[in-house]
């Protein structure tokens, strides 16, 4: 139909409306330790609608997180993530909870997602498992950032630095891998992305495509059509 649309683009910009207030009724609720961020993931770049608090650093106007990303390679079949753990670049340790907002079709179009620093919290069990002789697990680190640049140039530089390698000292297998990983994140589902990991890992923007065409052949992924010219995601 000719106005679905903008019917729904109504519905959704009515849903996000109504959500505002809520960022920072939530904030209040749990005061410092707590950090509220609204996303509408049809502009990926600055996807931040809302925030209050100032856990991750993030404004209005913002781009998403490492964990928006990977939410949005999910589509439709995103759902909600709830109190997970994240780790900023700050130290700080966050439990997380991410919701997914849908409009009345289903689809996916943003997220309403709580951070709250536990810091305290996970120090004071660390000790106490200090003093029973039981390990910690290692919470890693979350990408959260304003620019969508430095956000992807970050999960590439993680990916590359889990491995212990350089480009040139992996493999065909391993090359394909790291791709087939870049993609799982979501990363090249924004503007541009191919352009960045192609200069971030020193290669052609033609070799990065056809990496990344290799490892969504692999796994059966159907091809997108080039980013770059397209738009992007909506």
């Amino acid at each position: 139909m000719a106005n679905g649309k903008p019917a729904l683009d109504a519905e959704r910009d009515a849903i996000v409306g109504a959500l505002v207030p809520l960022v920072d009724g939530i904030a209040a609720t749990f005061g410092p330790v707590c950090e509220v961020v609204l996303h509408d993931y049809r502009d990926p770049e600055k996807s931040v609608v809302a925030v209050a608090g100032a856990l991750t650093g993030r404004s209005a106007g913002g781009a998403m997180s490492e964990i928006g990303l990977r939410m949005l390679a999910r589509g439709d079949e995103a759902v909600d993530e709830l109190n997970y753990l994240t780790r900023t670049k700050g130290g700080q340790q966050l439990k997380s909870s991410t919701m997914v907002l849908r409009d009345s079709t289903g689809s996916v179009f943003g997220a309403l997602c709580v951070n709250v620093d536990v810091t305290a919290v996970q120090q004071a069990q660390a000790l106490l498992a200090g003093i029973g002789g039981a390990g910690a697990a290692e919470t890693p680190t979350t990408t959260f950032g304003n620019d969508i640049d430095s956000v992807v140039e970050a999960i590439v530089d993680a990916h590359q630095l889990r491995r212990g390698r350089t480009w040139v000292q992996l493999d065909r297998a391993q090359r394909l891998e790291l791709f087939r990983g870049l993609d799982e994140h979501g990363v090249f589902a924004v503007r541009r992305a191919i352009e960045q990991v192609a200069v971030r890992l020193g290669i052609s923007r033609a070799s990065a495509y056809s990496y990344l065409s290799q490892a969504r052949a692999a796994t059966g992924t159907p091809a997108t059509s080039d980013p770059a010219s397209d738009g992007g995601a909506a």
